[in-house]
C-alpha cells in the first residue's frame, strides 16, 4: 500500500489584458480528493504586472488571488462555497473564465503531502 495520494492542480495566471492573452503565473490551487484537501497559495509579482500593463489595478488583481484563497479556505471566508466540499470549490476555481485571474489545465501527480506540494509547486512554478 502507499503512502501517496493522487492529487490535481492549476496554475493560477494572470492576464492583465485579456485580448492580448499575455500572462504570468501567481498562484497554484492544489486538491487531494482521498485527503479532502484544497488549499492555494498566490505570489502577485508587481513589476511584472505593471510591464504587462501600466495602467493594472493591481490592488483588484491582489484582492481576487486572496479570493481565491479564501475559498479553499472554507467557512466565511469561502462565501457562497462555504458550504460545498473541498471538490466542489476546486471544481469552481479552476472553471475557465475570461477575467484577469484565469486558472490554467489541470495537472496531477503523486503527494504524501499535499501541503508541502503547495509551497513546492509555488516555489518551482511561481516564485
Amino acid at each position: 500500500m502507499s503512502d501517496r495520494d493522487v492529487f490535481e492542480y492549476a496554475l493560477l495566471r494572470v492576464v492583465p489584458r485579456v485580448e492580448r492573452g499575455e500572462c504570468f503565473n501567481a498562484g497554484v490551487v492544489v486538491y487531494c480528493r482521498a485527503r479532502s484537501f484544497v488549499a492555494a497559495r498566490t505570489h502577485l509579482d508587481e513589476a511584472k504586472l505593471t510591464v504587462l500593463d501600466p495602467a493594472a489595478d493591481v490592488t483588484g488583481v491582489r484582492a481576487a488571488l486572496r479570493a481565491v484563497e479564501g475559498v479553499c479556505l472554507g467557512g466565511d471566508a469561502a462565501g457562497q462555497a462555504a458550504r460545498d466540499d473541498a471538490g466542489r470549490r476546486f471544481r469552481w476555481l479552476i472553471a475557465p473564465r475570461s477575467t484577469v485571474v484565469q486558472p490554467g489545465p489541470v495537472h496531477t501527480g503523486l503527494t504524501a503531502d499535499p501541503e508541502a506540494e503547495v509551497e513546492r509547486l509555488l516555489d518551482l512554478l511561481v516564485r
